[in-house]
């Protein structure tokens, strides 16, 4: 487990992810983490955006069910 002290950064708070974690993570300085719900009520630090995962389930849904048309669209 991993631990992480909040501390002032510029008028606002943060934490300073050490090398361990961003290796873990697979994230580098300027990456962008997401903070998520995770069920059972805690919370997850992710670099995958949740929206655009339900996004891309939602399109790979809609290719499978609709894969004639497209293939007709496409010619």
């Amino acid at each position: 487990m991993l631990a992480f002290k909040v501390t002032t950064v510029g008028s606002s708070a943060g934490f300073i992810l050490p090398k361990e974690a961003m290796a873990k993570l697979r994230i580098q300085k300027g990456d962008t983490v997401y903070l998520t719900e995770a069920p059972g009520g805690g919370y997850r630090l992710t670099p995958c955006n949740p929206d655009f995962d339900r996004q891309m389930a939602l399109a790979e849904e809609i290719m499978h069910d609709d894969r004639d048309i497209l293939r007709a669209l496409a010619k």
